[in-house]
C-alpha cells in the first residue's frame, strides 16, 4: 500500500466527512489525487488555526507570520522539486507534478491563510469574496486541474463553487470565528445594523447577526448556480462527486438559515440519509451534464465577482 496516499486518505476521512464521502465517487486515480491535495490544504490550515484535522475551535492566539513564512518556504521547496520528507509535502509535490498545477494557486492559498494571521478586516462584500477566493476558490481551481480541466470558463466555475463553499463555512462558523477575533462578515453590514465586531457574540445581537448571515447565504446562491454550468466539462465520475459535494454543502447553509438565531448552539451537520439523497441527486445531475448539458450553451456568469487573471 502507498503510505503517502494512505496517510492522505486518513486525513480527509477524519478532517471532513462531507468531502470524504463525495470524494469516494471519483475514479480511483482522481480520488487519490484529491486525497493528496486535501492533505496539504488541511495541514496548512491546521498550522494556522492551531487545530488537528480541523477539529476543535481555532486557537485564540493566532499563528505568527514566521509560521506562514515556514509554510511558504516548504511549499516552494516542494514546487521546485526538492526532496521532501514530510508525508503531506510529498503528497502535495506528487499531485502538483502529476497534474501540472500552476504554482500560483497553492501560493495564493497561503496568501489567504496570511489574511487570517493578520486578522484582516473585510469592509465590503467584495473584500469577503476576495478572501473566499484565496482560501477556497483556488482549491476549486486546483481540483479542476486534477480533473483535467484547464479552460478559463471552467476554472471560473470551479472558483465559484469554492467561493460558495467558503461563504457557507463563514455562515456556519461565524460565532466560533468571532471568539478568536476573525470577522468575515462585511463590516459595513454590521455597522449598518449598529453592531461592532467586538459585540457580535452578545446574545442581544443574535437576531441581527442571523439576518446578516442569511444575507451572506443569499449571496452564495448565484455562485452555487454558476458552478453547475461547469459540470459539463467534467467526466461523469468527477461531475458526480462535485455535484454531490455541492448539494451537501448547500444543505449546511440551508440548515443554518432554518435554525435562525439558534444556528450556532450546535454545529450544523447534514445527516447521513441526506448525504445519500444528495449523492443520488448528484448522479442524476452529472448524467444530465455530460449528455444534454454539453449540447447547451452555458448561462453567462453575469455580474458575479471574479478574479480577472486566472
Amino acid at each position: 500500500m502507498d503510505g503517502v496516499i494512505d496517510n492522505s486518505r486518513r486525513m480527509i476521512r477524519r478532517g471532513s466527512k462531507s468531502f470524504s464521502a463525495a470524494a469516494r465517487l471519483f475514479d480511483k486515480s482522481t480520488r487519490e489525487s484529491a486525497y493528496m491535495l486535501y492533505a496539504w490544504c488541511r495541514y496548512c490550515d491546521d498550522q494556522i488555526d492551531g487545530q488537528n484535522l480541523g477539529l476543535g475551535p481555532a486557537a485564540a492566539c493566532p499563528a505568527s507570520l514566521a509560521q506562514i513564512k515556514n509554510l511558504c518556504r516548504e511549499t516552494r521547496h516542494a514546487l521546485a522539486g526538492d526532496t521532501m520528507t514530510h508525508p503531506v509535502f510529498i503528497a502535495f509535490q506528487r499531485v502538483v507534478q502529476q497534474h501540472r498545477i500552476p504554482h500560483r494557486y497553492p501560493l495564493e492559498l497561503l496568501e489567504g491563510f496570511a489574511m487570517d494571521v493578520e486578522q484582516r478586516r473585510y469592509p465590503d462584500l467584495e473584500d469577503t469574496l476576495l478572501y473566499c477566493y484565496h482560501v477556497a476558490g483556488v482549491v476549486g481551481i486546483m481540483m479542476a486541474h486534477v480533473m483535467g480541466v484547464r479552460d478559463q470558463e471552467s476554472l471560473h466555475r470551479a472558483a465559484d463553487l469554492g467561493i460558495a463553499f467558503q461563504l457557507t463555512n463563514i455562515a456556519r462558523d461565524v460565532m466560533d470565528d468571532a471568539r478568536v477575533g476573525r470577522i468575515y462578515l462585511p463590516a459595513g453590514w454590521l455597522e449598518d445594523s449598529g453592531i461592532t465586531a467586538g459585540e457580535m457574540q452578545h446574545p442581544r445581537h443574535r437576531r441581527t447577526v442571523c439576518a446578516a448571515v442569511r444575507r451572506l447565504l443569499l449571496e452564495a446562491e448565484p455562485y452555487y448556480h454558476s458552478a453547475v454550468q461547469g459540470f459539463s466539462s467534467l467526466g461523469f465520475r468527477s461531475a458526480w462527486a462535485v455535484a454531490t459535494a455541492r448539494g451537501v454543502y448547500r444543505d449546511i447553509g440551508r440548515l443554518v438559515a432554518k435554525r435562525g438565531p439558534d444556528a450556532w448552539d450546535r454545529r450544523a451537520v447534514v445527516s447521513r440519509r441526506r448525504k445519500m439523497y444528495r449523492a443520488l441527486q448528484g448522479g442524476a445531475q452529472a448524467l444530465a451534464a455530460v449528455s444534454l448539458g454539453r449540447l447547451r450553451r452555458q448561462t453567462p456568469r453575469g455580474n458575479l465577482w471574479r478574479k480577472s487573471d486566472l
